[in-house]
């Protein structure tokens, strides 16, 4: 079963393009590696207003606790990479994967 975290981060638009550059950089810097990271993607709103949305996809909760106890979260929330979530408010939900297609 994968468990899967996600993080609907308000971004006002006028800060959209300097959120999406600190995201995707902080991803590059401080996920690679992460034990139990299936995957993780930074989703764009295509509708004006709406959220955008973080999604990391672990192989247990357990892996996904060790993550937030790691050095890489703590680079990734405001450490050395300038912190991705800078200025941003977000939610984040937890699930657990019922059904998949595809690989």
């Amino acid at each position: 079963m994968v468990y899967t975290v996600m993080n609907r981060i308000d971004v006002p638009a006028e800060g959209a393009a300097a959120f999406e550059e600190r995201f995707t950089r902080s991803m590059d810097q401080t996920l690679h590696g992460v034990v139990g990271l299936v995957g993780a993607r930074l989703l764009r709103p295509r509708t004006a207003g709406t959220p955008y949305v973080a999604v990391m996809e672990f192989t247990s909760e357990d892996a996904f606790v060790a993550w937030r106890e790691s050095e890489s979260f703590r680079a990734a929330h405001g450490g050395a990479s300038g912190g991705a979530g800078q200025g941003a408010s977000g939610v984040v939900e937890a699930f657990d994967t019922v059904a998949a297609v595809g690989a």
